[in-house]
């Protein structure tokens, strides 16, 4: 039998047993040819294999001096992955201050294994949440540096569409836990983004007054303090929740045709 599906007769010997009257024969017939087109045989072999689906992209995008925002930051992951077909990724933006000013200010290193992002990835998230700490009711200056370095993304409005909210740290209870980040919509605005508040969809979280919390419906937050206090755990629960809403909201809006 050869390699071509069946046995093809000799054109210089005669089949033994075949008929004198090949019209009218049917023993030793060759086994006819699949002529399936080539898209049904890729159909089939498609349906065999199975689909890789990839996950949607949050990026949390944050500057933290002294740790306040970056314990919001990773909380806010752990909200976002557990929402099914979604994945968080920490980034960092570019440090503006020298070492030797971040020393003499008592700023712990950063983690290394937090990468920094440059301006041209915000293109590959489906959504971003940006942290920072406030300075005089406005986001601090790194992060603005970060926004400042994001023109070519506006001149061709690349991030137009993507949701986008915030989370901050403040030193005390009127420092701009609000305002930090109404202030900061002006950014998303000019990029054509969506802003997305949690509200108060937190619940009875958002009402309780027997401790000191911060968050707002602009988004979560946290008191720093003198630069000691830690995130309590309702703030941090506060970032988690926004973490999981914003990942549901991303969802809604790839499911839309």
């Amino acid at each position: 039998m050869g390699k071509g599906g069946g046995c093809v007769p000799s054109k210089k010997k005669q089949p033994s047993g075949a008929s004198k009257d090949p019209q009218h024969s049917t023993s030793n017939a060759p086994i006819p040819h699949d002529d399936r087109s080539d898209a049904a045989n890729a159909a089939t072999d498609s349906a065999a294999t199975p689909t890789v689906i990839s996950k949607l992209k949050i990026f949390i995008v944050f500057y933290s001096m002294y740790g306040h925002v970056e314990s919001l930051a990773r909380r806010m992951k752990k909200g976002v992955d557990g929402v099914d077909g979604i994945e968080a990724v920490l980034y960092r933006v570019p440090e503006t201050l020298s070492s030797e000013v971040l020393e003499q200010m008592k700023a712990p290193p950063k983690d290394s294994a937090i990468p920094e992002i440059t301006a041209a990835e915000l293109v590959e998230a489906d959504g971003v949440l940006f942290g920072f700490p406030t300075r005089y009711g406005c986001m601090a200056g790194q992060m603005k540096a970060f926004f400042d370095s994001t023109g070519q993304l506006w001149k061709e409005q690349k991030l137009a569409g993507k949701p986008a909210g915030f989370f901050v740290s403040t030193g005390t209870q009127g420092g701009g836990q609000e305002t930090t980040a109404w202030t900061a919509i002006t950014q998303l605005a000019h990029h054509g983004m969506l802003f997305v508040p949690i509200g108060y969809t937190f619940g009875a979280g958002m009402f309780k007054m027997d401790s000191i919390r911060g968050g707002s419906p602009y988004g979560a937050g946290v008191f720093a303090g003198d630069g000691l206090r830690e995130a309590s755990e309702t703030e941090l629960s506060l970032a988690e929740h926004q973490g999981q809403y914003m990942a549901a909201v991303v969802k809604r809006l790839a499911q839309q045709p």
